[in-house]
């Protein structure tokens, strides 16, 4: 469900289950296994999806599994979105299609994000669709990447965004067009690979300090509140 390529330079780590690009526990595993093999060769980091879904978000299917797999689920969500947001690398996005919800978070997670311009495609935090309340360190991470009038919009009403509103929000940085992503992304990604390492990840931290705080603690207040709802 994960495919991996490094060149030495960028590490590209594409999502593609062949359907939602769903974020299960065993597609979080492989991703963090792939994200160990790129800080082990210290390159950057290029993340897609599949044509038209980098991901639909969690596995909904584990809903129904019971209490212990959702709330490892849910876990491996939150910990890999604090794993990106301190990642000791520049990570990019290529955002092959619809991203909705723990997907959005993986976007939201990551130093650069490019998306398709005028594309059909749905970005979207909606929980409250689905009967879930918004966990904490989702909350924080929202707060911390989207524009104040967009973080309540997004958050309290699921509202859809199209690529050039995901844009507007602060999901995304940069929308090119189809034929253009990837080399775009790549050329981005190298681009960064040029900073100092040292550097980056230095002020990476400094600047994310208070949101990977709130995160932390959030996340604490989840488990919890997960124990006993489930």
């Amino acid at each position: 469900m994960v495919h991996y390529h490094s060149d030495g330079v960028v590490s590209t780590i594409q999502l593609d289950d062949g359907k939602a690009n769903a974020l299960s526990v065993n597609m979080f595993a492989q991703l963090n296994a792939a994200l160990d093999r790129a800080e082990s060769e210290k390159t950057v980091v290029l993340l897609s999806g599949r044509e038209g879904m980098f991901s639909g978000g969690f596995d909904l299917a584990v809903f129904k599994q019971g209490k212990q797999p959702l709330i490892e689920m849910l876990t491996a969500g939150a910990i890999t979105a604090e794993r990106l947001l301190a990642f000791p690398a520049p990570t990019v996005v290529a955002c092959t299609g619809h991203a909705m919800a723990m997907g959005v978070f993986l976007l939201l997670s990551t130093d650069v994000r490019l998306g398709v311009a005028q594309a059909p495609f749905k970005y979207a935090v909606n929980e409250v669709q689905i009967g879930l309340t918004l966990p904490r360190f989702a909350l924080e991470l929202c707060r911390h990447r989207l524009t104040p009038a967009r973080f309540s919009l997004a958050t309290i009403t699921a509202e859809p965004h199209t690529p050039e509103q995901a844009m507007e929000a602060g999901m995304l940085d940069y929308l090119v067009p189809p034929e253009q992503l990837a080399e775009a992304a790549r050329a981005k990604a190298v681009a960064l690979s040029k900073l100092s390492r040292e550097a980056h990840i230095g002020t990476k931290l400094r600047v994310r300090e208070q949101v990977l705080s709130a995160m932390r603690a959030g996340f604490e207040i989840d488990l919890q509140e997960w124990q006993q709802l489930f």
